[in-house]
């Protein structure tokens, strides 16, 4: 048998902008023949991943090995969604949440999507919703999503307490909605199944979290009755000097700062960054004006422990609520300072699926 040549570069890039995946009318448009697509598939060079849909990476989703694993196979579910269910298919909730590339999702979701006059298509491919047709949109890579706003609304009450705060607070931190459209979003959504269960999450949003993991932490502390006086908090030596933005931090009696820092793993893991944390936290304890205690996702690992934890040790250091909490003020030497972003769970599997 004549070996296969390369597939047309046209159908490899559109597969690469849609994570792997490609429709048999895609290919055809790229000028392959149906004929070349079937061998493909029985070669094994391509997986057929749902009727007319297939995968050009033939390694097991769950096998691969990439730096963005978990974003990934999230984004890849999105678009197999859309993909199997045709043209006028559009992605919606958590789906709809990936192509906003807003933060904080669980590290598998379902593909689910809404199509105009659904009710004969293939629902063992994807979740089909019935959505309200005039549902405000937006185009992203070609395809009609859902605002922001109405995504949010459609997915929060199908996420569990804290992936669902964790996507609220990204996309108020990213400037994808404001402070005061949370509460429109939360509008929106009432009435959907599951919204009962949600009402007291919407307050608990803050948007200052600079990861879903500082989101995830802080809901810790409060569960455990020691909210943090203050997120993302300039701190500064006796000169004045900047040391470093805490993600969470709480005023002691004795004029000194407790600081709770959540370390992502990616970003965290590079020598680079390793040695900037270490001299900045030998800085900051040498300095005698920080307690500091560093935190990773593993602490998450059975709910309840991190924030029973950091509520004993705050006891110890004499803390109370409602500490006064000094003006905050532009620190010298703050300039050029790099403020890491984390992302929830990408490498890090101890909290994959929570």
């Amino acid at each position: 048998m004549r070996p296969l040549s390369p597939p047309p570069t046209r159908a490899l890039d559109l597969a690469r902008s849609q994570d792997g995946l490609i429709t048999t009318a895609q290919c055809e448009a790229a000028g392959m023949t149906r004929t070349r697509l079937a061998r493909m598939a029985g070669q094994g060079r391509w997986v057929r991943v749902a009727p007319g849909v297939y995968d050009t990476d033939p390694v097991p989703v769950d096998h691969r090995e990439r730096p963005d694993f978990f974003d990934h196979r999230r984004r890849r579910a999105a678009w197999r969604a859309v993909l199997a269910l045709g043209p006028n298919a559009m992605p919606v909730g958590q789906c709809a949440l990936v192509f906003h590339d807003v933060r904080g999702l669980p590290t598998r979701i379902a593909p689910e999507a809404s199509v105009p006059g659904s009710a004969r298509l293939p629902r063992d491919v994807a979740i089909v919703r019935q959505y309200d047709p005039t549902t405000p949109t937006v185009l992203i890579a070609g395809r009609k999503v859902p605002t922001v706003l109405h995504a949010l609304a459609q997915a929060v009450p199908t996420l569990d307490r804290r992936h669902a705060v964790a996507v609220l607070d990204n996309a108020v931190h990213q400037g994808l909605i404001t402070r005061a459209e949370v509460e429109r979003a939360h509008d929106l959504a009432r009435g959907r199944r599951g919204v009962e269960r949600t009402h007291d999450w919407w307050r608990l949003v803050d948007g200052r979290a600079e990861s879903p993991l500082e989101t995830a932490v802080r809901l810790e502390c409060v569960d455990a009755d020691v909210p943090p006086d203050d997120l993302q908090r300039v701190l500064v030596d006796r000169r004045g000097i900047f040391l470093g933005r805490g993600d969470m931090v709480w005023r002691l009696p004795d004029g000194r700062w407790f600081w709770l820092e959540a370390d992502g793993s990616d970003v965290h893991a590079a020598p680079a960054a390793l040695y900037d944390d270490r001299r900045r936290q030998n800085a900051l304890v040498a300095d005698g004006s920080v307690v500091m205690q560093r935190v990773t996702g593993r602490d998450l690992r059975v709910p309840g422990t991190l924030g029973r934890e950091v509520a004993a040790r705050l006891r110890r250091l004499g803390w109370t609520p409602g500490q006064q909490l000094p003006q905050v003020t532009k620190a010298p030497f703050e300039h050029g300072i790099r403020i890491a972003q984390h992302r929830f769970g990408d490498t890090d599997p101890v909290l994959e699926g929570g």
